[in-house]
């Protein structure tokens, strides 16, 4: 008779232990499932907004003048580039911005079709550039908000409305009553950097180095003298503005 009340005793704590062990279960609340924080989605657009200054070097060589040169003038303006990248290092830039510049001429002619002009102060006329340039650019990315890049491509300038002087200049006075200068390509190297502000908005700061040669055809008093060469203009760009990445 006892050890059949001790088997029920036994039975009986086990139920009662099962059941505290389910409540106290109860009582604990599960866990809720934690979301990993959102992803920046990747947009791979940046643009940059500049002052562009266009420097062109004064090494221009007249076929039919030896010993004469020209000054090409230095121009500012606003330049807009768009680039897109296609990892984090890679990118491509494109620049757009057209430049006025002016020709003046320099130097003593020593032979050729007028020997002895003394050219300096010589107008010789003014032509616009369209000078688009596309870089391939390696981004350095392990400078925090310091992000520089260096890169290199091909340029193709586009003069337009192009003006000869067609006012006397030099001793003995002549003028240049024509001119056209032939649009070339151009081989370009470049580096610069980003200072990010934020995500977006940040600084930028451009230098690029075109070796852009084109020939020109031009005359003097209405064609007496032709006139044929090369201007090795060479301009520096160098540029400071706004960057926006997307």
């Amino acid at each position: 008779m006892i050890g059949k009340i001790g088997i029920a005793a036994a039975l009986l704590a086990a139920v009662v232990a099962s059941q505290g062990s389910t409540v106290l279960a109860a009582d604990i609340p599960a866990a809720l499932p934690v979301k990993a924080p959102p992803v920046a989605a990747w947009n791979p657009w940046m643009i940059r907004l500049r002052a562009l200054v266009v420097d062109p070097r004064d090494a221009t060589t007249f076929d039919q003048l030896p010993g004469g040169n020209a000054h090409w003038s230095t121009s500012v303006v606003p330049e807009l580039d768009i680039t897109y990248f296609f990892t984090p290092n890679f990118a491509a830039e494109l620049i757009l911005g057209v430049t006025p510049h002016k020709a003046t001429g320099k130097g003593i002619v020593t032979g050729g079709a007028a020997p002895g002009l003394n050219m300096d102060g010589l107008p010789i006329g003014k032509t616009w550039l369209l000078p688009p340039t596309l870089t391939l650019q390696y981004h350095f990315t392990n400078f925090g908000a310091f992000k520089p890049y260096v890169g290199a491509g091909v340029n193709y300038t586009v003069f337009f409305s192009e003006k000869a002087a067609n006012t006397p200049g030099g001793s003995p006075a002549v003028r240049i009553t024509s001119l056209d200068v032939h649009n070339a390509f151009a081989p370009a190297l470049q580096a610069g950097f980003d200072y990010m502000l934020d995500r977006h908005w940040g600084v930028n700061v451009d230098v690029k180095k075109l070796f852009l040669r084109p020939n020109f055809d031009a005359s003097v008093n209405n064609g007496a003298i032709p006139l044929t060469g090369k201007a090795k203009l060479d301009p520096w760009l160098i540029g400071a503005g706004l960057t926006y990445k997307f």
